[in-house]
């Protein structure tokens, strides 16, 4: 049987376990979030991202119930949540400090919650060595947070997090602390934890990487308000507008004037340069100013004149060497740079293109997203 695709968000009959209604945060004259409606679904792994005092974090506190709306409401199950203090909500917060016990011992960690809330002790048990099993800590029980690595007093918090069933976790950059190589690995472990309880998840996060990785959607932040929400895949393939093209991964912006036949747009960009063509449904007005974003995975790059109507023609000025791929800095005679990107299957020395060598750049006409703004 063919698996279903998860995506409650576009089924109508589908309730969001989360409804953010025209939320808006008022710090004395700062408007931290700004009059945003968002739903979160049962099941989700739901990823907040943007800068530093984009607004993601108070959203969250907002969720534990550590700040309240200054208007609109937060609904989770379909009830408002303004008055539920946080410890009576079925939710649970892990921070990026982890805040473990540094006199308890593992297992004692992650039974903390339990035992305050006066479970049995054969249940206690229980849940605590399905959490170890669950995080693969069965054999650090007896160890203090001292006596453990990074990524394993993450594992800590996360099962501490999970012991009491939350219907919703909530995730403040929970692996900033971890180098890169283990917090690759530990975003693989999230998601088969997060699959596996069918818990909620919400991710607060600044790495666009770990994003796009973990989440089933992605909300884009700027100013406290929603830029835009959709699957990693869309909102790499098809930003919304520059500022979201550019804070997704590696990106090309050209400006310029559009004119548009049928679903073809043809945009002017430097004086004397052919036009570069693209594909858009969005109508644009004639002479409207306009941006092409175009990854540099997308672009070609060449010794020889393409034959393409989207070739530009400059001299390689830099070279980053990323083991896997290299990424080719390239200046355009108008000025303009432009990145390119080629994976290295071969070795160092049989390389075709060097420092100041001239080449051509292409693309194709639905490599380039026209944006309005």
């Amino acid at each position: 049987m063919p698996q279903t695709v998860f995506a409650p968000w576009e089924d109508p009959e589908e309730k969001p376990l989360i409804r953010f209604q025209n939320v808006t945060k008022k710090f004395g004259e700062f408007t931290a979030i700004h009059n945003i409606d968002l739903d979160i679904y049962t099941r989700e792994f739901f990823a907040l991202l943007g800068p530093s005092g984009c607004g993601k974090t108070t959203l969250m506190r907002m969720l534990a119930g550590f700040e309240t709306p200054t208007s609109g409401k937060i609904l989770l199950g379909g009830e408002d949540i303004a008055a539920v203090p946080p410890n009576k909500r079925p939710v649970n917060m892990m921070f990026q400090s982890y805040a473990l016990f540094p006199h308890l011992s593992v297992w004692d960690n992650i039974a903390f919650g339990l035992r305050r809330e006066g479970r049995e002790k054969s249940e206690i048990e229980t849940r605590v060595g399905d959490m170890m099993r669950l995080t693969r800590l069965e054999k650090f029980a007896r160890r203090k947070p001292h006596q453990l690595s990074g990524g394993q007093r993450q594992r800590v918090a996360l099962a501490r997090s999970l012991a009491k069933a939350p219907k919703l976790l909530l995730l403040d950059e929970p692996l900033g602390a971890l180098d890169k190589k283990l917090r690759e690995e530990t975003q693989f472990e999230l998601m088969d934890i997060q699959e596996k309880t069918g818990t909620t998840f919400v991710i607060v996060t600044h790495d666009q990487e770990e994003a796009m990785t973990v989440a089933s959607r992605v909300a884009v932040m700027d100013e406290g308000q929603l830029v835009q929400v959709s699957t990693p895949d869309r909102i790499y393939e098809y930003p919304n507008s520059v500022y979201v093209a550019d804070f997704i991964g590696d990106v090309n912006i050209i400006k310029g004037t559009a004119s548009q036949s049928g679903d073809k747009v043809l945009v002017s960009w430097a004086e004397g340069a052919s036009p570069l063509v693209a594909t858009s449904t969005a109508l644009l007005q004639k002479d409207q100013t306009c941006y092409l974003a175009i990854r540099p995975e997308k672009i070609t790059i060449s010794a020889e004149e393409p034959e393409t109507s989207n070739k530009v023609h400059g001299e390689i000025i830099d070279i980053g060497y990323l083991g896997n791929i290299s990424t080719y800095h390239v200046k355009l005679p108008t000025g303009e740079m432009i990145k390119a990107q080629s994976t290295n299957t071969r070795r160092i020395s049989r390389r075709n293109f060097t420092w100041e060598d001239k080449v051509w750049l292409s693309w194709s006409d639905t490599a380039a997203v026209v944006l309005e703004r």
